[in-house]
């Protein structure tokens, strides 16, 4: 997609509340049909920044644009219905009194016969057309969210901003109403903001990615980017479980049990921390004790003992204690596989998935 002036832009957003920094130096663009998530856990910054966006909150330092235009600065402070930006809350906030065709039309203007047909076509994109008729308590929690979709995109909004919209949905229908909703979203040619706290919802429907931590974005990509190149321990295991060898830095290489590892700048003495998720360990069933055999990808074999095996539903989780230095290590196996504790097994590693970092960085 060709980028132009972006359709909404931040640059430099600071907000402090009581001495205390929430947002601090964030800046961002969004484009027309693109969909990007501030991502974080609670209490990161996340949501302020979107209500800064949306003009609910005024920012201390910086400024927004939308399309080339400013809407907030030190001078100017456009309110919310003066930005042509569309809000999607978790909360849904449909009007309990109104039928969900005049909620879904509710903010339109002009003739009432073009309020109630955009109504009617927009019901039909989230697939609940003959639904007009009903009140909000009447319908489900997914048809609840189907509905405040409909509504936010009801005026044409060229920004819409979404706060956890998700997050009070059934776990089984959320994926499904996900896609729906990015499908619905891309046809509309909308620039999206998504704040969410959870990885799998990012990563299923974002063009970007923004990690916030802090009040600040410490590392923005592509989802694919994001996840194979965290940039700190916390980033990495922010998006999946890791295990964690750690081993001491001589003449830039550090000893595990799967080999050496470059360490390249880390001085000699100096500790540092290898993470690898659980699904890129992988069990050698063809070893079968035959003893270690380096291979150009995956290095070195090494030996653990199974601790315990769990089985998941779609894959089995076993833990190993290895031989080399007696740390724990966790591999994901696809289907039913539950060796019995105290059974020596071979481990493989996929060194290309693996992250080096100082161990000083906290991964908590």
């Amino acid at each position: 997609m060709a980028q132009g002036t972006p359709r909404l832009q931040a640059e430099n957003l600071t907000r402090r509340f009581g001495g205390r920094t929430v947002v601090d130096d964030v800046s961002l663009a969004l484009q027309p049909g693109q969909v990007t998530c501030l991502l974080g856990p609670s209490g990161c910054g996340k949501s302020t920044t979107l209500r800064i966006l949306a003009g609910v909150e005024r920012q201390d330092t910086g400024r927004v644009l939308v399309d080339g235009q400013v809407v907030s600065d030190g001078s100017v402070h456009l309110p919310p219905e003066g930005r042509q930006i569309g809000l999607m809350f978790q909360d849904f906030a449909l009007f309990p009194h109104l039928k969900v065709a005049a909620n879904v039309a509710f903010g339109l203007t002009g003739p009432k016969a073009e309020r109630q047909r955009r109504a009617e076509s927009l019901l039909e994109r989230v697939s609940l057309a003959g639904f007009g008729a009903k009140y909000p308590h009447e319908l489900s929690g997914g048809e609840q969210q189907r509905v405040a979709l409909a509504r936010a995109l009801a005026p044409n909004p060229r920004i819409l901003l979404m706060d956890e919209p998700f997050s009070g949905l059934d776990e089984r229908l959320r994926d499904g109403i996900r896609d729906a909703t990015l499908d619905l979203l891309k046809d509309e040619g909308t620039a999206v903001l998504l704040v969410t706290h959870e990885p799998g919802e990012a990563m299923r429907m974002a063009d970007e990615i923004m990690l916030m931590r802090d009040g600040r974005v410490v590392q923005s990509g592509a989802p694919y980017n994001i996840y194979n190149r965290p940039v700190d321990q916390r980033a990495a295991a922010f998006f999946s479980d890791v295990n964690t060898i750690r081993g001491r830095v001589q003449g830039a290489l550090t000893e595990t049990p799967f080999g050496q590892f470059l360490a390249p700048g880390v001085p000699d003495g100096a500790e540092v921390d290898i993470l690898i998720r659980p699904q890129h360990l992988r069990i050698d069933f063809d070893r079968e004790g035959r003893g270690p055999h380096p291979t150009p990808q995956e290095g070195v074999p090494a030996r653990g003992i199974v601790q315990r095996a769990r089985f998941m539903g779609k894959d089995s989780l076993v833990e190993f204690r290895m031989e080399f230095d007696g740390s724990i290590l966790r591999a994901n196996v696809p289907a039913v596989f539950l060796p019995k504790p105290g059974t020596p097994m071979w481990l493989m590693i996929r060194r290309d998935r693996c992250f080096v970092f100082p161990a000083h960085q906290n991964a908590g």
